[in-house]
């Protein structure tokens, strides 16, 4: 692959999970978002047809060049804040007050027989479905979509109500989120426990004291009922649409709400909307773990390939045990802590791409070097070569807290980090202590439903077996809670199949394009 390939394809498929360890953190790559054009600062009254404006600078400025044969137009919505009030009159926050949301559409020059819009969501949350559109219009050869889609559809990304350039959350500080991704991954002792809890509370006060009430607002049924807006804005009777990672609870949460206008939905990368935090964090934690002996399992076969053979598992621990007494220094001199170790191995095992530059790091580091580590925290992080970070965290917390009723005691979080510690002891502590960011946030929650969608069409529901993020057992489990479900398996690595593979293509193509549903237990290779 090119160098331009990589980075299209690295970025869609970190963006389409964050870790459930929210602000205590979560993931993404490349450069910073894009800035707004004219067209997205003029947002289209509610029930308008948008105004679509050329903004090839978009694709520019992600990726410094338009898609070939691809045209760029942009256009901004208005959504109300609280749907359940209409945006009337009704007492509550944000009522009669509205959100924009802003959209891009990639159209083929090529494009024939068109079939309508194919609505896209990354996952996160906070991941931008502005940018994610522009990677996928690069086609398949550089990780994108297939020419067979990109010739048929109008592929449509749209930021989520506070994602990036829809009305964002901003309100936690580079200097903080620096300290997120720096400290221990498992503050042992009660002191530095104690340190990462006063973190949490900070960045829950500043948020509270900007926004206040309306926090609940960013949840996940509010920004559902928006992509019902967004189809109606683009014209499309019903909605098709592809959802990563979170973006398959957008996607499920829309077809409880408006089964009938469900036409074709990919859900790639499950989440069981019916797990809660707790239930979520275990299963995040055995998914990397279980991810992280596939890479060493990977490292002791491959040693020619990778530097910390024959025992890839002790280089890492031994990495980062050693960062927390005595941290890599780089030439500007940021340490390299134990922290930012532990977020450079969350971000390898993303891809399996990824494995062989997380041994070129680790290996680098015990010789003084932090670099590689640096390059693979940042790139999870989304922080650029200053030190400054988008709103993907800010987001990410302000709608998975949003989205929860319930959220555990510090004394509960204690309890799990010492009892995951047992069981995934290089991830679960980190996924037990990232539940501080919610059990310290402030506003109160709107939970979205879980139930079946009776009266939508099939929905194809696609998982990895590998998948550290969206572990595979979530897969079956969607496909039941919706009742129309079609499980699709690839048998590979990574975070999210489509469109990974031949067999996971032409298996996904069919559905979108011809409404063929896969026979039942479908599965593809990993090669």
């Amino acid at each position: 692959m090119t160098r331009t390939s990589d980075r299209i394809r690295r970025r869609r498929l970190t963006l389409a999970g964050l870790t459930a360890a929210a602000v205590i953190a979560a993931g993404c790559t490349m450069p910073a978002f894009a800035p707004r054009t004219d067209a997205e600062r003029e947002a289209t009254p509610p029930g308008a047809a948008p105004n679509w404006q050329p903004c090839p600078e978009v694709a520019d400025e992600l990726v410094g060049r338009s898609a070939p044969q691809m045209r760029y137009e942009c256009a901004r919505v208005q959504v109300p804040r609280d749907w359940s009030g209409g945006g009337g009159a009704t007492a509550g926050p944000g009522a009669g007050q509205t959100f924009d949301i802003s959209l891009i559409r990639a159209r083929s020059t090529q494009q024939r027989d068109r079939i309508g819009s194919l609505l896209v969501n990354p996952g996160g949350p906070g991941g931008s479905g502005v940018d994610t559109a522009v990677y996928l219009s690069f086609g398949e050869q550089y990780g994108g979509l297939p020419d067979s889609i990109l010739e048929r559809f109008d592929i449509v990304g749209f930021d989520p109500r506070g994602v990036a350039r829809s009305s964002p959350v901003e309100c936690i500080s580079d200097a903080d989120l620096d300290a997120v991704f720096g400290f221990d991954p498992d503050p042992q002792s009660q002191e530095s426990f104690d340190d990462l809890v006063a973190l949490g509370r900070r960045i829950g006060q500043g948020c509270g004291d900007k926004y206040g009430d309306q926090l609940p607002l960013y949840g996940t049924e509010q920004a559902a009922r928006d992509m019902d807006a967004i189809r109606a804005a683009v014209g499309d009777e019903k909605l098709s649409y592809l959802g990563y990672s979170y973006g398959t609870l957008l996607g499920a949460t829309y077809a409880q709400l408006f089964p009938a206008r469900v036409r074709a939905l990919v859900l790639d990368g499950a989440v069981d909307p019916r797990q809660g935090l707790i239930e979520g964090s275990e299963g995040q934690a055995k998914g990397f773990e279980r991810a992280f002996d596939n890479f060493t399992r990977w490292c002791a076969a491959n040693a020619a390939r990778c530097p910390i053979a024959p025992d890839a598992r002790a280089a890492v621990i031994s990495a980062i045990d050693k960062a927390k007494v005595s941290p890599a220094r780089s030439a500007d001199g940021r340490e390299a802590t134990a922290g930012w170790v532990f977020y450079a191995v969350i971000s390898s095992l993303y891809t399996e791409s990824g494995w062989q530059e997380l041994a070129r790091a680790i290996d680098q580091l015990e010789g003084g070097n932090p670099q590689g580590v640096f390059r693979l925290a940042d790139n999870y992080a989304d922080r650029d070569a200053n030190g400054r970070y988008t709103n993907l965290f800010d987001a990410n917390t302000a709608i998975n807290c949003a989205d929860e009723e319930e959220r555990p005691s510090l004394e509960r979080i204690r309890q799990l980090q010492t009892q995951w510690r047992q069981q995934y002891p290089l991830f679960g502590p980190a996924l037990a202590v990232g539940l501080i960011s919610c059990t310290e946030w402030p506003g109160g929650s709107d939970p979205y439903p879980t139930g079946r969608a009776d009266g939508a069409p099939p929905i194809l529901v696609v998982g990895t077996t590998g998948d550290p993020a969206t572990p595979y057992e979530q897969t079956p489990a969607l496909a039941e809670m919706l009742g129309v479900g079609r499980v699709l398996t690839w048998e590979g690595e990574g975070h999210t199949a489509y469109p990974q593979t031949a067999c996971i293509t032409e298996a996904v193509d069919a559905y979108l394009i011809d409404l063929t549903v896969p026979a039942e237990g479908k599965r593809c290779p990993a090669r």
